[in-house]
């Protein structure tokens, strides 16, 4: 099993991205407008932060914009490493993105909730640079595209992961007493945790520290 990545979401100050950095966050999640969930910041917060990150560290935007053409403009304003499309993006214009912005890697969101989520991840995999499976759901009339803190369903997951050629972090409701049987099963890249490691919304060093022991075990018994 390869080295697996943590990615520390919904980072909201210059100081919770160092605290994430520091216990081992290969990459940090920096939420945009959202019609729901946590961790919402403005743009000139997610420049700053993104900024002040060691450059080994991915910066990933999520934005809930579905037009090429909205997210290219809604990443002009920020300049993250990534971007980090959590909804459906309209007539699957990606390559309008890579044109304009070439340097920049795409994550698409697929929100795991039948077998038709395996088929769009498959679909999508050949026009993005990776897939995140999470636990959302955009046809609620308030969508819900992600922070939710709830687990799905993982055997979906793993198909997915089995299926397509690029990386696939798992995200929803992965804490410290449950990431090893998530890893174990699905096998992903990474994985993508925010609710988790906090305490009434603010980034806890005590969660920190035993999520990272969890993940340091995981690797040193490999």
């Amino acid at each position: 099993m390869q080295r697996i990545r943590v990615k520390i979401c919904c980072i909201s100050s210059i100081e919770e991205a160092k605290l994430a950095t520091a216990y081992g966050a290969s990459a940090l999640g920096l939420v945009g407008h959202m019609p729901s969930g946590p961790g919402i910041i403005s743009n000139q917060k997610i420049s700053e932060i993104t900024k002040s990150v060691p450059p080994m560290v991915s910066t990933f935007l999520l934005t809930s914009e579905t037009k090429a053409s909205a997210v290219i403009n809604h990443y002009k304003k920020v300049s993250t490493s990534t971007i980090q499309i959590v909804d459906t993006l309209e007539n699957k214009d990606y390559q309008l993105i890579k044109n304009e912005l070439p340097h920049v890697k795409i994550v698409q969101v697929i929100h795991v909730l039948d077998d038709k989520s395996v088929e769009e991840a498959i679909d999508v995999s050949v026009d993005v640079d990776a897939i995140l499976l999470d636990s959302g759901n955009p046809n609620l009339p308030t969508k819900e595209l992600g922070g939710t803190g709830c687990t799905h369903n993982w055997d979906l997951s793993r198909k997915i992961r089995d299926q397509i050629d690029i990386p696939v972090f798992l995200a929803g409701g992965i804490n410290s007493n449950n990431v090893k049987q998530a890893i174990e099963h699905v096998q992903p890249f990474g994985v993508d945790l925010c609710s988790s490691v906090r305490t009434n919304g603010k980034l806890d060093e005590n969660k920190l520290s035993s999520f990272f022991h969890v993940i340091q075990s995981i690797h040193h018994n490999k």
